[in-house]
C-alpha cells in the first residue's frame, strides 16, 4: 500500500518540527590513483560493491538491488532520462557505456548525445549505524533533463529470518523534495530511501484497485543552475522501534547527507594505506601484479558486520533476484579457513585473528567446528536449521589453519587462550570413525561433495588426506601449547593414517588415488580431491607421478581452470555442481599440488588460469564456477567469492614464489619456482610476525639469488639456500583465457623432467596444431638439440600430430 504525505497531520506536524533538510551535495573529489580496472560495459554481467554494513549487487548495465546487511533493502534500480525538447525517454541502462572498477569506488557511465550520467557506489567500512552503501549521481547534459530512478521496495531480511510482510511506502514531503519511508507490518522494522532534490512519482492511492508501480525519484536538473552538485540515493534501515521511526530515520539520512564527503574521503584513505603497506608483489608482468592486489581488496570486501558487532568473512555475493540471499552472503567456516591462508601469506593477523575468534564462538559443546551461520542467524534459533555443522571437514581446517596463523604471526598467546576448544576439536576428530580404520570420515556431514549420483560417500580421501594434515598440525600445536604427551599421539596418528590412505585408496594398476573408501568398496572416479594431500606441506603422497600428470592434462584442465571430475569418467556432468564443473578453488588445489610436487610448468598453467579470472566477469573478483565445457560462468555463480580470490593469492606466493614464513622462528624459507622468462621479481613488505621484510628474486647464470631485506621490526632471517641451483635449460609457456563459450584448446604441460644435461616435457594438444615454448639458456654457450619440435633461436615449436581430440608429443632438449 502507498501512502502519500496527506496521512495523519499529527504524525507530519511532529516529524516537521524535527525535519533537517536534505540537499544535494557539492561534487566532492573522488580517488583517481591506485589500482583501477577499466572497461566497456558487459551487458549481462555481474559486479559488486561490498563493505562491512552494506552491498550492492548488480549488473553492469547498471540495474542494482541494495543491502543494508542484513536487509535487501530495494532491488531493480534503473535509470530513464528525458531531454527537454527532445522527445524520446532514454532507457539509460541500456546506454551503459563503461565500467570503472577501483578498491573505493565503482562508477558506471551511462552516455547520450545529450546527457551523461555517472553512477558511483561505495560501501566504506564505518558507515553510519543503520546504513550501508551510497550510490552518487553526476549529471552532465546539454540541455535540461529530468531523471526517473525506478526501484522496488523490499525489506527483506536475508534468509531464512522470517519477513515482515509486503512493505508499505509514504512519501514524506519536505519542501520541494522528500523521501520515501518503507513500512512493514511491525513498528521495528521500516526503511527508508532518498535522492534530496527528487520528488515522488506514481503512488496509486488506496482508493484505486490492487496494483503494483515500482517506486520513482523524478529529479529535474538544470546544467545552467545545477552543475557542480551530485545527487546521492541515501539508504537507511530501523530495526528497532526507536529507530525505525519516521523522525529516526529522517535524521539518519540527514546526518548521511551531510557527512557523505567526510564518509567517502576517509574510506579512500583507508584504502590508499592499505595499499601502501600490505604485502605486494614485482614481476615482469605487470597485469599479473596488480591482479594479485585484487585479490587481496577481493578478500577484504568480503568482512560483514554481525547482528552482535562482530566482523568474519561471508563466502561471497551475487544478485539475489527474488530470493533473499546475496550469493552465498553467509558466513562459512570452511570458505574463511582456505582463505586464511591467504590471508596469514599477505600478513593481515588481524583480520586472521578475528575470524579464529568467531568461528571459535561457535564452537559446538563437543568440539565440531561450524561451516554455514546466516547473517540473520543471530536474531533467530538457528539450532532448529541444519546449516549450521553439516560439514565434516571444518574441524581439521581448523587445526591446520590455526598452526597456519601461529607460524605466520608468532601469536602463540592466541592459542595458549584457547587451549580447551583445540583439544575438544582434537578431540571430536580422533574419536569419530565409523568404520573404525582409525580415520575421520563423512559420518560427521559432507567432506567434500554434497551429492554424488552413485550414492553419498562414506569416507572421502579428501577428508581422508585432511585428518592427517590435521593431525600433523596437531604434533606442532601440542609442542607449542607443552604437551608431548599429545604431540607424540598425533604425530603417530598422521604415519597411521597415510598409511592407511596408502593402503585403501592407492590403485596400483592407473598409479592414481580413489575418491571414496566405502566399507571396503573403492569408488575409483578420478577426481582432483587428492589434490589437497599438499595443500599444507610437501609432505604428500607415496605415488604422485600419474596424479600430478593427470589434473595437468586435458581431462581434467581447461582453459580456465580444473574440474573436479575428469572429462571421460561415467558420471562427468560439466553442468553439475559437484561432478565436472570447473572451481577455481579446485584449480588451486592443482596448482599447489603441482609445484609442491615438483612440476612447477604445470603449476603455472593453472595458476594463471585463476590468475586471469580476475577481470573476466565481476571486474576485480574471481567467480565461484564455470562450466566444465565452455568457458562460461555458471548463471548462479557467486561472482565475487572469496577463496576464489584467496587461490589467486595462496599459490602466487606459497607456491610460485616458494615462500614459507616461520614468525616463531624468525624465518622465511624460499623454494623459488619462477616462470623461465622472468630475470627478476619480488614480493615487497611480506610479513613475518612482528617484522616486514621485502624477499627479492634475481636470476645469476644457473642460480637464483634470494635475499631478504629488512622494512621493520626484529631481524629475520633466511632459512633456505640464498643460491637455488637452476637447470642449465629452462622453457616457459604463455598464458591467457579463450573466447567466452569457447572450449578448451590450448596446450597442456603434464610433465617436466630436468637432468644436468636434458629438459624432457611431456605435452598435450589439440591434433593438428603447433604449440609455441620459450626456452632460456641459463649456461652461456649451451648447444641445445631438439627432438620432438623445432628450436629457432630461442623458440620453441610444437606441433601435435593429426588427429581429432588431444594428442600427446614427448619434447626432448638435450645440451
Amino acid at each position: 500500500m502507498f501512502l502519500r504525505g496527506a496521512i495523519g497531520l499529527s504524525l507530519l506536524m511532529s516529524v516537521g518540527a524535527m525535519a533537517q533538510t536534505l540537499e544535494p551535495v557539492n561534487a566532492f573529489p573522488l580517488r583517481s590513483d591506485g589500482p583501477v580496472l577499466r572497461q566497456a560495459v558487459h551487458t549481462g554481467e555481474p559486479f559488486t560493491v561490498a563493505g562491512p554494513q552494506g552491498v550492492l549487487v548488480g549488473q553492469q548495465q547498471g540495474e542494482l538491488e541494495a543491502w543494508v546487511l542484513p536487509v535487501k533493502l530495494l532491488s531493480h534500480l534503473t535509470v530513464e532520462a528525458e531531454v527537454e525538447g527532445y522527445p524520446v525517454p532514454l532507457d539509460l541502462n541500456s546506454m551503459a557505456r563503461e565500467i570503472e572498477v577501483r578498491p573505493d569506488h565503482t562508477t558506471i557511465t551511462y552516455s547520450h548525445i545529450a546527457v551523461t550520467v555517472r553512477q558511483t557506489m561505495f560501501a566504506a567500512k564505518d558507515m553510519l549505524e543503520g546504513t550501508g552503501a551510497v550510490v552518487v549521481f553526476q549529471v552532465d547534459a546539454v540541455r535540461p533533463v529530468e531523471l526517473t530512478l525506478r526501484f522496488t521496495a523490499e525489506m527483506r531480511p536475508m534468509w531464512p529470518a522470517k519477513g515482515f510482510g509486503t512493505p508499505s511506502a509514504e512519501w514524506v514531503t519536505q519542501g520541494t523534495s522528500g523521501y520515501y519511508v518503507l513500512h512493514t507490518d511491525y513498528p521495528e522494522f521500516a526503511g527508508a530511501v532518498a535522492l534530496p532534490g527528487a520528488t515522488d512519482g506514481i503512488m496509486a492511492p488506496y482508493q484505486e484497485r490492487p496494483q503494483v508501480h515500482p517506486l520513482e525519484f523524478r529529479l529535474h536538473y538544470d546544467p545552467k543552475t545545477d552543475s557542480g552538485k551530485v545527487y546521492p540515493l541515501l539508504m537507511a534501515v530501523g530495526q528497532t522501534k526507536a529507530t525505525a521511526t519516521n523522525a529516526a530515520l529522517e535524521a539518519k539520512l540527514a546526518e548521511l547527507d551531510r557527512q557523505l564527503p567526510e564518509i567517502y574521503a576517509a574510506h579512500a584513505a583507508r584504502y590508499r594505506t592499505e595499499e601502501e603497506q600490505r604485502t605486494a608483489i614485482e614481476t615482469p608482468e605487470a597485469k599479473l601484479d596488480a591482479e594479485f592486489g585484487w585479490a587481496e581488496t577481493s578478500i577484504e570486501q568480503l568482512r560483514a558486520k554481525a547482528t552482535d558487532g562482530e566482523e568474519a568473512l561471508v563466502a561471497g555475493y551475487y544478485a539475489s533476484g527474488d530470493s533473499a540471499r546475496p550469493g552465498f552472503g553467509w558466513y562459512f567456516g570452511r570458505d574463511a579457513l582456505y582463505t586464511l591462508y591467504a590471508v596469514n601469506s599477505y600478513g593481515d593477523f588481524a583480520l586472521s585473528k578475528e575470524e579464529l575468534e568467531f568461528l571459535l564462538k561457535r564452537q559446538r559443546a563437543d568440539g565440531k567446528m561450524m561451516h554455514e551461520y546466516s547473517q540473520t542467524a543471530g536474531t533467530l534459533d538457528w539450532s532448529q536449521f541444519p546449516y549450521e555443522y553439516a560439514a565434516a571437514d571444518a574441524t581439521p581446517l581448523f587445526l591446520t589453519a590455526l598452526l597456519d596463523y601461529v607460524k605466520s604471526s608468532g601469536d602463540v598467546a592466541f592459542l595458549k587462550a584457547h587451549r580447551d576448544a583445540v583439544m575438544r576439536a582434537w578431540q571430536f576428530e580422533t574419536t569419530h570413525d565409523a568404520d573404525g580404520d582409525g580415520i575421520y570420515d563423512n559420518a560427521q556431514g559432507t567432506g567434500w561433495v554434497e551429492s554424488w549420483p552413485p550414492g553419498m560417500p562414506k569416507q572421502e580421501v579428501y577428508l581422508a588426506l585432511f585428518d592427517e594434515q590435521a593431525s600433523r598440525a596437531m604434533e606442532d600445536l601440542s609442542r607449542l601449547l607443552g604437551d608431548d604427551a599429545t604431540a607424540v599421539a598425533a604425530a603417530n596418528r598422521a604415519k597411521t593414517v597415510r598409511a592407511t590412505i596408502e593402503k585403501e585408496y592407492y590403485e596400483a594398476g592407473s598409479g592414481e588415488y580413489a575418491f571414496s573408501w566405502n566399507n571396503g568398496k573403492l569408488d575409483t572416479t578420478a577426481t582432483v580431491f587428492p589434490a589437497v594431500a599438499w595443500w599444507d606441506s610437501s609432505e604428500a603422497l607415496q605415488h604422485p607421478e600419474a596424479s600430478l600428470k593427470l589434473w595437468a592434462s586435458h581431462r581434467f584442465d581447461t582453459d580456465w581452470g580444473d574440474r573436479d571430475v575428469a572429462e571421460d569418467q561415467a558420471l562427468y556432468d560439466p553442468i553439475s555442481y559437484h561432478q565436472g564443473s570447473v572451481w577455481p578453488l579446485y584449480t588451486g588445489w592443482a596448482a599447489m599440488a603441482e609445484y609442491r610436487g615438483g612440476q612447477p610448468l604445470s603449476g603455472y598453467q593453472l595458476l594463471m588460469q585463476n590468475v586471469d579470472l580476475t577481470t573476466a566477469q565481476d571486474p576485480g573478483a574471481v567467480t565461484e564456477l564455470l562450466s566444465g565445457a565452455f568457458f562460461e560462468p555458471f548463471g548462479r555463480s557467486t561472482s565475487h567469492q572469496l577463496w576464489s580470490s584467496a587461490m589467486v593469492v595462496t599459490p602466487l606466493l606459497r607456491g610460485m614464489f616458494g615462500i614459507e614464513v616461520d614468525a616463531l622462528k624468525h624465518e622465511v624459507r624460499v623454494a623459488p619456482r619462477l616462470p623461465a622468462d622472468w630475470d627478476h621479481a619480488a614480493v615487497k613488505r611480506l610479513r613475518v610476525g612482528d617484522s616486514v621484510v621485502d624477499v627479492n628474486y634475481k636470476r645469476d647464470g644457473a642460480a637464483m639469488v634470494v635475499s631478504l631485506v629488512q622494512v621493520s621490526g626484529p631481524r629475520v632471517v633466511l632459512g633456505s639456500e640464498a643460491r637455488v641451483p637452476l637447470p642449465a635449460v629452462e622453457v616457459a609457456i604463455a598464458h591467457g583465457l579463450p573466447m567466452r563459450g569457447a572450449r578448451t584448446a590450448q596446450m597442456k604441460v603434464l610433465q617436466a623432467t630436468s637432468s644436468e644435461h636434458s629438459l624432457r616435457l611431456e605435452l598435450e594438444g589439440v591434433g593438428g596444431t603447433t604449440a609455441v615454448l620459450q626456452v632460456r639458456r641459463n649456461v652461456a654457450g649451451a648447444v641445445v638439440r631438439v627432438e620432438g619440435g623445432v628450436l629457432e633461436g630461442d623458440v620453441l615449436r610444437v606441433r601435435f600430430a593429426d588427429g581429432g581430440g588431444y594428442r600427446t608429443q614427448v619434447v626432448m632438449l638435450q645440451w
